[in-house]
Parts: structure tokens; sequence; C-alpha cells
């Protein structure tokens, strides 16, 4: 707590935007039936997660989730639907096989959060050593290629499947007609 406690409400009201947006944004993007509405919660969702990073006082992991996945990936799967020719909508699937795996998806996501949960809150975890953040483009690059290899390594794989991705929703409206 500071010694300003409106400031205190202005980070908490800003918090509290930055997890609407994440959990908005993530449910437009499963429930939207359109691709483009879609896409569009997914940015939102990952500016969200942008915020909740500066939050963890990680700002250049907040700038890197906003420049990776709303600026290559969402901006890529964008432009891979513009270039798809329309075809005609899918035949509807009978209302009980919908309902039945929309309840075996919740049921599946339950247990996640489920599983998730019991293992962050029963399990003691030690704060974190203070680390000077590196002060210098050569200091990020080194932690990268260090440190943090793997989640470096892993943004490479999400943009790569992302691009596929694109790629087979552009081919597949070419395909057809």
């Amino acid at each position: 707590m500071s010694t300003f406690p409106a400031l205190d409400h202005l980070v908490r009201a800003v918090f509290a935007l930055a997890v609407l947006a994440t959990v908005s944004g993530a449910l437009v993007a499963v429930l939207s039936a359109r691709i483009i509405r879609s896409v569009a919660g997914l940015a939102l969702c990952c500016v969200g997660l942008a915020g909740l990073y500066y939050f963890l006082h990680a700002p250049f992991l907040a700038l890197m989730e906003i420049l990776i996945y709303v600026g290559a990936v969402c901006v890529t799967i964008v432009f891979a639907v513009m270039l798809a020719e329309p075809d005609e909508p899918p035949a509807r699937e009978p209302r009980c096989s919908r309902l039945l795996w929309g309840a075996a998806a919740l049921v599946c996501s339950a247990a996640a959060f489920v599983a998730i949960g019991w293992a962050v809150f029963s399990h003691p975890w030690p704060a974190p050593a203070p680390q000077p953040p590196p002060d210098t483009v050569r200091g990020i690059g080194t932690a990268f290629l260090t440190t943090h290899a793997l989640a470096f390594e892993l943004v490479s794989v999400v943009l790569v499947v992302g691009i596929l991705g694109a790629l087979v929703v552009a081919r597949l409206g070419r395909g057809r007609g």
C-alpha cells in the first residue's frame, strides 16, 4: 500500500480492466461463430494479457506479447481469412451433439482449472531472488539465449504454427468452388 490511497484504487482498477479484457477476449474468441470475431477476441485477450505482464514487472514481455501475438499471429490469420474465398456455411450438427461436446469441453476445462488451482495453492512458492534487469539490448539478447532460451523457442514455434494455420485457412478457401 502506498501513501496515496487514490493511487491504490487506480492501480486496482487498471488491473481489473486488464483481467476483464483478458477474460472477455478469451470468451469472445472461444464462443464466436465467425472467425474474424474470434481473432478480434484473441487480440483483445492478448492485449489484456500484456497488461497483466506489465503488472508482473515484465514490460519487455508485455511488449513482445503485443508485437508477436497481436501484431503477427492475429494479423496473419486476418490476412488468411481475407485471402480465402467465401464458401457456403457448413451443415449444422444436431443440437444434442453440440450440447454433448459443449458439456465435455466444460467438464475438461473445469477439471483443468481445479487441477491447476490445487497445484498453485497447495505448493509453497518461494520468493524469487531479485535479479537486476538487463539494461541493454545485448543483455536482453544474452538473457534470451541463456536463461530464457525455452520461452524464446516456444515463441518461434507459436509463430510458425500461426503462419501455417493461416496458410491452411487460405488454401482451403481457394480449393473449393
